[in-house]
């Protein structure tokens, strides 16, 4: 398949690891109406990886890997949301300063709300880090187009990721897409009503504990590459009968009401120029020999 990337533009930007968040309430009540006070977004996590299970975690929304931004007190703002808009999925990331400088990550997504980058590095390098290290990214692949179907839009999605994807045509000529998980539209729940799908997620509600086991959503791990089907997001998340976004994996289960496992938005079609095909190694880490399957 034939993509524009020789005309993407490759830029250099710069990013922290973040503190982990504590939210001001001492605790909150979650779907089932009990309160909770555990971890959550943010941070240096040690051990917590691609290939991990998204469930089971004393914690909400946590984030595998290091957590990453330019600027902590104003996420929302300059130069963090130009961090978020410009790194994608794959993109390579290398330590500049401390202990462990020089050491290589790799880009798995974004988290919308908090506005964090979460970067995969190898439990030994995560042990030398600091909130004072600087990470250099080679942000490379929005705006990125498969040329012979343009009914597929791509966002967050590095050249080098496509490439490693290997993505076939089926014999009725839809793009063959290798997923854990289908994931049905009435799932999905925060993060819909943003019109950008550039940066952030938005999360698979999973308060339902037989939708979860009849679906399997209780399988995902980090770095899951997931399907969510009747799902248009080529400008925001929107349904549409017969479209069909793919996503990664970003962050956990959640408590909270209308939350749960986040996904950062790869491909979307509007209409059904994918075929998902279930994979059960359909995960970023295999590609990359990232997380658990690094060797």
């Amino acid at each position: 398949m034939k993509t524009n990337e020789k005309n993407i533009v490759e830029v250099l930007v710069q990013c922290s690891p973040c503190f982990p968040k504590k939210r001001l309430q001492l605790s909150m009540a979650g779907h089932s109406g009990k309160p909770f006070n555990l971890p959550g977004i943010g941070g240096i996590t040690l051990n917590i990886e691609v290939g991990d299970s998204a469930f089971g975690w004393e914690g909400d929304h946590l984030e595998p890997g290091v957590s990453a931004t330019a600027n902590a007190e104003k996420p929302n703002e300059f130069p963090n949301n130009a961090l978020q808009y410009y790194c994608c999925v794959g993109n390579k990331a290398k330590l500049i300063s401390g202990k462990a400088k020089g050491a290589e990550g790799v880009v798995i997504g974004h988290h919308g709300g908090c506005e964090d980058l979460i970067i995969d590095f190898p439990r030994k390098i995560k042990e030398k880090m600091t909130y004072d290290d600087k990470i250099l990214i080679v942000a490379h692949g929005q705006g990125l187009k498969v040329l012979d179907h343009p009914e597929i839009k791509l966002t967050n999605v590095s050249p080098d990721l496509f490439k490693k994807l290997n993505l076939k045509k089926s014999k009725s000529g839809k793009i063959q897409f290798p997923v854990t998980t289908i994931i049905p539209a009435q799932c999905m729940g925060s993060g819909l009503g943003v019109a950008d799908v550039h940066s952030g997620d938005y999360d698979v509600m999973t308060s339902d504990p037989e939708t979860n086991k009849k679906h399997g959503l209780e399988r995902m791990r980090f770095g899951d590459f997931v399907a969510i089907m009747d799902h248009d997001n080529s400008y925001g998340p929107a349904l549409k009968k017969g479209a069909i976004t793919i996503g990664i994996v970003i962050h956990s289960d959640c408590y909270l009401a209308g939350h749960g496992p986040g996904i950062t938005v790869l491909f979307t079609t509007s209409h059904g120029a994918i075929e998902p095909v279930l994979d059960k190694n359909a995960n970023i880490g295999k590609l990359y020999k990232i997380g658990k399957f690094r060797k």
